[in-house]
């Protein structure tokens, strides 16, 4: 679980850094992000999407997509060092993030 959780900080300090829209203060705010988005993805983010399942299947999926930046909006809103220009570089940091996360996860899993 910790390697879990250094890996997805990993992800989002690199994130971060490769998107001009996010800013982040330095690496423990990453740590405090990864784990607030491991809480929020655990408690809010199943019930979000069993609430838009229909939405989310007429846009075969890509609804998801929103919900997830909007919890990435939750977080920021919650964490100081973090901050997100608008909702576009949230979707975006979304997308970016998951594929550097499951690259971290392939090579060291």
């Amino acid at each position: 679980m910790i390697w879990s959780w250094l890996l997805n900080s990993i992800a989002v300090f690199a994130t971060s850094k490769l998107l001009s829209g996010v800013e982040i203060k330095n690496f423990w705010s990453a740590v405090w992000v990864a784990a607030l988005l491991a809480i929020v993805n655990i408690f809010i983010a199943p019930i979000l999407h069993l609430i838009s399942l229909p939405i989310t299947i007429l846009t075969l999926g890509l609804f998801a997509f929103v919900i997830n930046a909007a919890l990435i909006m939750l977080v920021d809103a919650v964490i100081d060092g973090f901050k997100i220009k608008n909702f576009g570089w949230a979707l975006l940091f979304s997308l970016v993030m998951s594929i550097i996360s499951n690259g971290l996860f392939w090579i060291f899993g």
